[in-house]
Parts: structure tokens; sequence; C-alpha cells
């Protein structure tokens, strides 16, 4: 009996060392802002991102104002404008629900009856619906293979929205409109020098006017820079949906900023940044993580260079050197002289965490996020963590 007893507690105790640790998270009434609303409705150009901001002092808690579960949170109940939006205060948890309103009987008579509408999105489409079908991250030769512009109309130089251009390599199988790249700068990991792709460059959309032989030509319909020779082309792709639920990862992620688009060192809110991380290291789409300023980041070369380049007459590239004045009014120093700054005073320094950015597209080792806020310049290298 004891024996039984015994392997009874270990074969529980193991079922409980291997079962997921899930805890089960709510909203209380100190997660909700002073001036959240008892009830709100939606309008047309709200986000779920900018209605969690009324309510929550966090807004990627929403999951848990909602009380969803993964699978709401993967494929969320759409929520339109129109819907009323109730906040339940009455337990010990917050909670907010849609509210049933009986529908309008109408008599028989003519009517215009507008368009359904269109569900909440995360965040607003036109901020990152250009970036959501383009392959923004690619291998160091991926580009090599694709169909490439091997001339223009009149030999021009560069070619932009109307002009005409011929390329070489486009299937008549593969549709009329295609995409154009150019391979960028490598995306390198500050931490571990490990490059983790290569940034291709939007340049514009094409479309095909007629195939002759290998060489089709092309029309440009859309240019967000200069088109060149040997550009390539990639079939263009429908734009994904904006089902998803902006929430923190559920496993500790912690990264750089490595880029920020329009090769940038320093951006803001509403801006496009390139992570350090992607979906091999648990990072989702929807997935919001805290930028922090990180003072050992290359930062002790920056303060301690000279402000210009070269310095000193020499032109020598070692930093330039400050020497104080001894002020000795009656054989006393007015001023004492402070302690040099140094690299390891720098590193106790700890890291100050100033905004959020939120995962819309992942790859394999990188992903793309958009900064939701930011109370200063967003900066490359910057670490992104949970908040």
């Amino acid at each position: 009996m004891g024996c039984s007893m015994s392997r009874s507690i270990t074969i529980i105790a193991l079922i409980l060392l291997l079962a997921p640790l899930t805890p089960a998270l709510a909203a209380s009434s100190n997660d909700l802002k002073d001036t959240a609303p008892d009830r709100y409705t939606v309008v047309e150009g709200d986000t779920l991102w900018g209605i969690s901001g009324r309510y929550l002092k966090e807004p990627w808690r929403w999951p848990e104002l909602w009380k969803m579960n993964q699978d709401q949170i993967r494929n969320p109940h759409r929520i339109y404008p129109g819907d009323m939006l109730v906040l339940d205060r009455s337990g010990h948890e917050a909670r907010l629900r849609l509210d049933n309103i009986p529908a309008e009987k109408l008599a028989p008579r003519a009517r215009a009856e507008p368009l359904a509408p269109k569900a909440v999105s995360s965040i607003s489409p036109a901020v990152i619906g250009p970036f959501l079908s383009k392959p923004l991250v690619v291998s160091q030769d991926e580009l090599d293979s694709a169909p490439r512009i091997v001339a223009t109309q009149e030999n021009r130089v560069a070619v932009s929205v109307g002009d005409i251009a011929y390329a070489q390599g486009i299937a008549k199988n593969k549709g009329e409109t295609w995409q154009i790249f150019r391979r960028g700068d490598a995306l390198v990991d500050p931490e571990t020098k490990e490059t983790l792709g290569y940034e291709a460059i939007y340049l514009g959309e094409a479309r095909v006017r007629k195939h002759d032989g290998d060489i089709t030509t092309i029309e440009i319909t859309k240019s967000a820079q200069e088109i060149y020779q040997n550009d390539r082309l990639l079939p263009a792709k429908e734009l994904p949906t904006f089902a998803y639920v902006p929430r923190a990862p559920q496993k500790n992620v912690k990264g750089r900023i490595i880029s920020a688009y329009g090769n940038l060192q320093e951006t803001g809110p509403n801006s496009i940044v390139a992570l350090s991380k992607g979906s091999q290291d648990g990072l989702e789409v929807g997935h919001v993580l805290a930028i922090y300023r990180s003072q050992t980041s290359s930062r002790y070369a920056q303060r301690t260079a000279a402000l210009y380049g070269r310095s000193g007459i020499t032109g020598n590239d070692e930093p330039r050197t400050y020497y104080g004045s001894a002020l000795p009014p009656r054989d006393a120093p007015l001023y004492t002289k402070p302690d040099p700054i140094r690299e390891s005073d720098i590193a106790k320094l700890p890291d100050e965490r100033y905004g959020l950015v939120m995962v819309f597209r992942t790859f394999d080792r990188a992903a793309y996020g958009l900064v939701m806020q930011a109370s200063r310049p967003v900066a490359v290298h910057d670490v992104v963590a949970n908040p």
C-alpha cells in the first residue's frame, strides 16, 4: 500500500513538472487608467492598440482585460465600428465585454445599405501595409536568381512611375504584377557579430505589358526610389490579415535594434525597425517588447572621441586631451578636478526603458516591428526585451 501510494505521488509530481506553467492572467483595477470609460463606442479608424490604451496603463495587456485564451489571441473575436464596449468593475478583476444591443426592427421600405464594416485591426494598416508583403530580409544570394531589369527605355540611367523597362527571366505563368527590390546592407547582430540576413530595399512595382521571348516589357506603376538596371523583381503578394492581438511574449526575449528603415541611425514613433531576434527565438506577430537605452552599447567611444574627426595640429586619431587650468586663489583650489569617466563606470549604469515596439512580421532570425511609443529618439543598438 505504501509503495503504491509513493508511486502515485511520484507520477503526479512528474506530471506537474512536465505540465507547462501557464498562470491565469487577469487585469485588476490597479491596471486600469483613472480615465478608463465605463462604455465606449468603437468608431471608424480605431485600432486594438488605441482602444486598449484608453483602458489600460500597459496596452499590451489587452488579452488579460478580455480574458482571452491562446486560441482567441491568435484568432480574436472581431470588433467592428459601432460596437459598444462595456467595462465590468463588479468583481475583483476588471473585464471588458461587448454589449448585446438588440437589432433595430425595420419596416418594409426602400433604403440604402452601406458596405459591411471592416473589423478593427491591431494597428493601422496604413502604417505597416507597405511592409507586410515584402521579403525585407533575404539571404546573401537569394535575389541573384530572381528576374532582373536588363535595360531601360531610351537607355535611361534611372526609371520611375510611367517609364518602360525591359526584364529578363519573368515567366508567363507567374502573374502580371511584380515588386522591385535591391539588396541592401547586412543585418548584423551587435552582440555576436553574426550576419542574420540582408535587407531587401523595396523600390516599387511594375506591370507586365508584353512577353517577347526571354525579354519582357514592363511598365513601372509605383516607385519608392529610383530604379536602375540589374534591380530584381519578385511576384507581388496579397497583404495578410491583421487578425492578431498585442501581447507580451510568453518566453524571455532579449535582443537589439539592428536597423531603422531608411538607413537611419535614430528614429521615432510610427517608424519601422529591424530586431536581432526572430521566430526561432520565440517571437510572434503581435508580440510587444520594451525598448531600453543601454549605456554600454558602443557609447563609450562616442563620448571620449574627438567631436569632429581627426584632432589637433598633427591630425592623429587619438582622443583629444583636455587640461584643466589651476586656479589657486589664496593657495586653495576653487574647483576640484572631477575623476575621469571610464568604461567600467559606464558598465555599472542600468539600462533605461523609454518605449515600446510591436512585432508585425517575423523571419527565422530577425523581425520587423513598429515603434508604438518612445520618449526619446530610438537608436540602432538599443535593447529590446519583455515589457
